[in-house]
């Protein structure tokens, strides 16, 4: 998985997503995205009836290995 820089002296806008994209871009179930969040490993964005997560954050996640 690649992914994009911000231009230099730029600082990335956030790419939140719904709990289903983010499963689907970490290949792992929505109860794990869900999970994953609860347990602090991931922040959850959003309100009450709407989770987002930070793309970045999950690329990190996976990066560092932590993704058991």
């Amino acid at each position: 998985m690649t992914e994009p820089t911000p231009p230099a002296g730029r600082p990335a806008k956030p790419r939140r997503v719904p709990t289903e994209l983010a499963a689907l871009a970490m290949g792992v179930t929505q109860a794990t995205i869900r999970k994953w969040a609860s347990r602090g490993k991931i922040t959850r964005h959003g309100g009450p009836r709407r989770a987002e997560y930070d793309l970045d954050e999950l690329f990190a996640l996976a990066r560092r290995g932590e993704t058991e």
